[in-house]
């Protein structure tokens, strides 16, 4: 009998210690990216470093651009070290999503597909086609366009725009690259080109206040990505955008890496 109560009592003793290992394992499973995060100390990001000027391989071989700033900063409000892991376009989500980075800040464009698949934050970043001309000419709107000989490059993203919103009397010429639309501007064989805003710093930058970005066509916006369901993470890294958008640190991140100032973006 004395035995039997010993045994009853170390089985029960072994059950309890049982139950809390499961109830550790089960808290430790259910805690979010965000907690892990801070936990550990160190914040690993998912980034493209094959899309300058947001990604790119530095002179030392390191991760750059102006992703791998907001990563930085972002690791910094945290009060946590970061690392940067190179992904590319196809496995940048399959990345997050079997655990090999905490985020992706990866020039990712928020899309309905994409949304199936990952949480969004509120927009850090976008990428503009804007029409760009000379400071003399009054263009305002697609109406504008009429009669004017306007440059892109064939079969890109701004060919499509402006083929689609022109006048008919619009004279749109195709060149093989945005290099040589830049180069018809400047030689004045167009009056304006559809470029993105990163070709229309370049060309600021040449020649200095002789023209200006007319009109937006399209704006693509970009988020932090992060694994489903996480509501804190999403708190988070969303009061991260939001502060650094009010006190001016992502624009100026923008200006550093596109030559222009951070575009108004849509709240999430």
């Amino acid at each position: 009998m004395y035995l039997s109560k010993k045994i009853r009592a170390l089985m029960g003793a072994t059950m309890l210690a049982s139950l809390g290992v499961l109830a550790l394992g089960a808290s430790t499973a259910s805690a979010e990216t965000i907690d892990q995060v801070k936990q550990k100390g160190e914040l690993t990001v998912g980034m493209l470093v094959d899309f300058p000027p947001y990604g790119i391989m530095n002179a030392q071989n390191q991760p750059d651009g102006y992703d791998a700033d907001v990563a930085k900063l972002l690791a910094k409000d945290l009060g946590v070290k970061v690392k940067i892991v190179p992904v590319t376009g196809p496995n940048r989500i399959p990345f997050l999503l079997t655990n090999k980075v905490d985020l992706l800040v990866a020039s990712l464009a928020i899309t309905a597909e994409r949304a199936k698949q990952v949480q969004f934050s509120s927009p850090y970043s976008a990428a503009q086609i804007v029409v760009y001309g000379g400071k003399d000419r009054a263009i305002k709107g697609a109406a504008d366009l009429a009669g004017l000989r306007i440059g892109v490059a064939r079969a890109s993203t701004q060919d499509i725009a402006v083929s689609k919103i022109a006048p008919k009397t619009a004279n749109i010429r195709r060149f093989d690259d945005d290099a040589s639309a830049m180069q018809a501007l400047l030689s004045g064989q167009v009056d304006a080109i559809g470029c993105s805003t990163t070709v229309a710093a370049q060309i600021s930058k040449r020649v200095p206040n002789k023209y200006e970005n007319k009109f937006v066509l399209l704006q693509q916006e970009m988020a932090v990505a992060m694994r489903p369901g996480e509501s804190k993470t999403l708190a988070d890294v969303n009061a991260f955008v939001a502060k650094n958008i009010a006190n001016g640190e992502l624009s100026k991140l923008y200006k550093k890496w596109l030559g222009t100032d951070l575009p108004k973006l849509k709240a999430s």
